[in-house]
This record gives C-alpha cells, sequence and structure tokens, in this order.
C-alpha cells in the first residue's frame, strides 16, 4: 500500500487531501498542531495514523519523521500542506513578529517537512507544496503571506533539481481563494483593513476569475492525487494553480 504525510491535515484544505488519497487508496499520515481536529479526523484509525507535529520545530519534525521510518520505512506522497495567513495589515503597518510567525509555518515549516521526509522518499515519490496564487501575483495587505508563498515555490524548483536525478518529483499546488472557514476569516480581515463589508470583499473576489466562482477544497484535493499518479510522472518542477484562472489578482469593488 502507498503511503502519504499530509501536515496540517486535519481540516481544511489538508483534510480534503487526506480524505482523496485515502479514496486512492493511500494510507495516509496525517499532522496537525490542533489536537480536536485531529481527535476528530476520520484518519486516526488503521491503516492510517494521526499524530500532534508543529512544522515550525525541527525536533518535533525529526521525532515524527523517525516514527513514519519505523513504522512505514518510506514514503510515496508529501504534502507539505502547513501554513497560516499571517496578519492583514499594509507593510508600513505590518508587525515584524507577525511577519516572522507567518513566514516560519508557511515558509520554514515547507523546508523542514521537506528536509526530514527525503530519506524517506524512495524513486517515483513526491512531495507537493501547498503554495498560492500569492506565490505568483503579490497579495495587497498581506505581504508575510506572499513573500512565504514565493519562497515555497522558489523551494520547491529547487527541490525538484536536486532529487529528480534519483527520479523524485517535486510540484507545488497555488490555490486561489477556497472556499471555507478560513477564507471567510480572510474576507473579515480584508473588510475591515478597506471599510468594506465581507459581502462585497467575496463579491470582488469572484469577479476577478475567469469562471466567476471560487474553488473548493476538494479541487485541490483532486490536483494532489493527479500529480502524485503515474499520469503525471514527467511533471516536476512546475507550478499548477486551482483558481478559476485569475484574471484579476487585486480586484477592487
Amino acid at each position: 500500500m502507498k503511503s502519504a504525510l499530509i501536515t496540517a491535515g486535519a481540516s481544511g484544505i489538508g483534510a480534503a487531501m487526506a480524505g482523496a488519497f485515502a479514496a486512492a487508496g493511500y494510507r495516509v499520515w496525517v499532522t496537525d498542531v490542533d489536537k480536536g481536529a485531529l481527535a476528530a479526523s476520520p484518519h486516526r484509525a488503521s491503516p492510517h495514523r494521526a499524530s500532534l507535529a508543529d512544522v515550525r520545530d525541527e525536533g518535533q519534525m525529526q521525532t515524527l519523521t523517525a516514527q513514519i521510518a519505523a513504522e512505514w520505512g518510506s514514503l510515496d506522497v508529501v504534502c507539505a500542506n502547513a501554513g497560516i495567513k499571517g496578519p492583514t495589515a499594509s507593510i508600513a503597518d505590518m508587525p515584524l513578529d507577525g511577519w516572522r510567525d507567518c513566514l516560519a509555518v508557511n515558509l520554514d515549516g515547507a523546508f523542514l517537512t521537506a528536509k526530514h521526509c527525503i530519506p524517506l522518499l524512495r524513486r517515483g515519490s513526491v512531495v507537493l507544496f501547498t503554495s498560492s496564487t500569492a506565490g505568483i501575483y503579490g497579495f495587497p495587505y498581506r505581504s508575510p503571506y506572499a513573500a512565504a508563498k514565493w519562497g515555497v515555490i522558489g523551494l520547491m524548483k529547487t527541490l525538484a533539481m536536486e532529487l529528480g536525478p534519483q527520479g523524485i518529483r517535486a510540484n507545488a499546488i497555488l490555490p486561489g481563494s477556497v472556499n471555507g472557514p478560513r477564507i471567510d476569516r480572510v474576507f473579515a480581515d480584508e473588510a475591515a483593513a478597506k471599510g468594506m463589508t465581507p459581502q462585497a470583499i467575496r463579491a470582488g473576489y469572484e469577479a476577478g476569475t475567469a469562471l466567476r466562482a471560487l474553488a473548493d477544497a476538494e479541487d485541490v484535493a483532486n490536483m494532489a492525487v493527479f500529480l502524485a499518479s503515474s499520469g503525471a510522472r514527467m511533471v516536476s518542477g512546475q507550478t499548477i494553480t486551482i483558481d478559476g484562472f485569475t484574471i484579476n489578482p487585486d480586484p477592487q469593488v
């Protein structure tokens, strides 16, 4: 049975990824910092595993990968998915501690996940990073998030170069706005910063896509399963957007 690790896999996009890989016949190892979400995860029982892990903490990532090595021996898929939205403020008003915390989770976490999972990879394995369309366009009032997600793409491309000779692929999935509680919080914060309503912010984001709609977490998860499949065997070092095609990255309503 193939094996997949999903960081921040107990809710949101990560939970959708875990469900999609399980449905595709994988055993999934879900990590998260949210004890309650982990306890409610359907992937905490055999053949799956669920455990607490903070991707910012190198010691915890070393412990996690040692556990995976002892129990499973190797990984076929690593989904470096953990991330936070970070503060909402102009660059002039951005607090340094908020900047650093956002980069620690989104970029340091992706690095530490990749670093400590490399010994578990084998020919045919795939590392998938969750970046964002903010990583190709920028994101007003969300500078640390955009900077981290740009960094994730550079990390992915470098990893694809380093591991390619070993037959290991790496790609980045770039969701746009994805329906769910997290994007609702983003819209609320942006509305407060711009003096608008959350409904108006949502309408602007929808209007900024060619399909006039936001993605669902399952759309992102389905792409992850495809990128891990033999159908994508020659796809590496790529950024794949799941956004309904962004035609205006900074919609103004």
